[in-house]
C-alpha cells in the first residue's frame, strides 16, 4: 500500500483548562471526516502514514495524540482524569475543527472510546469501526456452537503479555527503550504475520522524535476506568457499526469481536486475516478497504 503522501494540516485543541492536544488532518477538508482514535499510551502517529494517506483519498482524515502521549500535554500527575474524559476529548477535536458529524475508527482503547461516542454522542457520528478491543457491555453472547456465555467466559490476555506488563517500569536510554518497544510489538502482533522489525523500529524512532523524549506513558493505565459500561445504550445503537475481528490478537482474542458484534445494535462483523493487536504493513490494505467499504455503506 503506497498511496501518494498528503499534505498535513496541524492544529492545537484545548479540551480542558491547561490541556492541549496535537491534532493533524489529511485529505480534502470538504470530504467526509474520518476521526482515528488510537489505543492507550499511543501517539496518533501509531496510525501508519501509508494507511492514513490511503484513507485520505476519500476522507478528511483526522488523527491526534491523546493526553500524555506525543506532543499533547503530559500532566496526569497534576491533572488526573478518567478514561471517559478521553472520549470527551474526541468530541472536543471535532468541535474545534468544525466537524458536525464524522466517521470514527478506534483501535484497542480507541475502540472503547468509539463505543462511548456511539452511546453518548450518536448524533455526531456517521459510522463507527472498531478492532482490537472489547465490549463496553455486560450483556451475554452466543458462541459459534450455539451455547450461551457471559463476558466472564471470554478468553483472557496471552500470559506472555501479562508477564511483560507486570514487570516494573525501568528507566532506559533511548536505544534500550526502542528495543523494549520492539519486543512488545512482536508479542502484540501475534503469530500469523511475520514480525516486520524494520517498520516498527522506524515507527518508534519517528514517534520519539515527534514526542521529543523517549519516556513511556503510564497515564492511561492509571486513569479511572469506572463509568465505562454502556450496555443499554449500545444495544439500541443505530449508528452503522463495524467490528473487525483480528484472529491473532493476543490481547482480545477473536471471541471478543464476536461478543461485541452481538451486543451492539446495527453491528456487522468482518475479519482481517492474520491480524493481531498491531498495524504492520501486511494489514494496511485490507484494513483500509474494510473501513472505506463501511463508510461508503453508511452513505456519507
Amino acid at each position: 500500500m503506497t498511496p501518494a503522501p498528503t499534505i498535513p494540516r496541524t492544529h492545537w485543541v484545548e479540551p480542558a483548562p491547561g490541556v492541549r492536544l496535537w491534532v493533524e488532518e489529511h485529505g480534502d477538508p470538504r470530504a467526509p471526516a474520518l476521526l482515528l482514535i488510537m489505543g492507550a499510551a499511543s501517539s496518533g502517529l501509531a496510525w501508519p502514514d501509508p494507511l492514513v494517506h490511503g484513507l485520505a483519498q476519500r476522507h478528511r482524515v483526522i488523527r491526534y495524540d491523546h493526553r500524555d502521549t506525543g506532543r499533547s500535554t503530559w500532566s496526569y500527575a497534576e491533572q488526573p482524569y478518567a478514561v471517559a474524559d478521553l472520549a470527551r476529548d474526541a468530541v472536543a477535536v471535532l468541535d474545534a475543527l468544525g466537524v458536525e458529524r464524522a466517521h470514527v475508527a478506534g483501535m484497542s482503547l480507541g475502540g472503547i472510546l468509539v463505543q462511548l461516542l456511539v452511546a453518548d454522542h450518536p448524533g455526531r457520528l456517521l459510522s463507527a469501526t472498531v478492532f482490537g478491543t472489547c465490549a463496553a457491555s455486560e450483556a451475554g453472547w452466543t458462541r459459534a456452537d450455539g451455547t450461551q456465555a457471559s463476558p466472564a467466559d471470554l478468553p483472557p490476555v496471552d500470559p506472555r503479555l501479562i508477564e511483560e506488563w507486570s514487570r516494573p517500569v525501568e528507566e532506559r536510554d533511548e536505544a534500550a527503550e526502542i528495543e523494549h518497544r520492539l519486543r512488545h510489538w512482536k508479542l502484540l502482533g501475534g503469530d500469523r504475520i511475520p514480525f516486520d522489525e524494520p517498520f516498527f523500529r522506524d515507527q518508534e524512532q519517528r514517534i520519539i522524535r515527534h514526542t521529543g523524549h523517549h519516556a513511556p506513558s503510564q497515564a492511561q493505565a492509571l486513569a479511572d476506568q469506572s463509568a465505562l459500561v454502556r450496555t443499554a445504550e449500545l444495544a439500541r445503537n443505530e449508528v452503522p457499526f463495524l467490528v473487525l475481528s483480528a484472529p491473532a490478537d493476543p490481547v482480545y482474542p477473536s471471541d471478543h469481536a464476536t461478543h461485541l458484534s452481538q451486543v451492539v445494535g446495527a453491528a456487522r462483523l468482518e475479519e482481517i486475516a492474520g491480524m493481531g493487536h498491531a498495524l504492520p504493513p501486511a494489514v494496511w490494505l485490507p484494513l483500509a478497504r474494510a473501513i472505506e467499504d463501511h463508510t461508503a455503506r453508511a452513505g456519507c
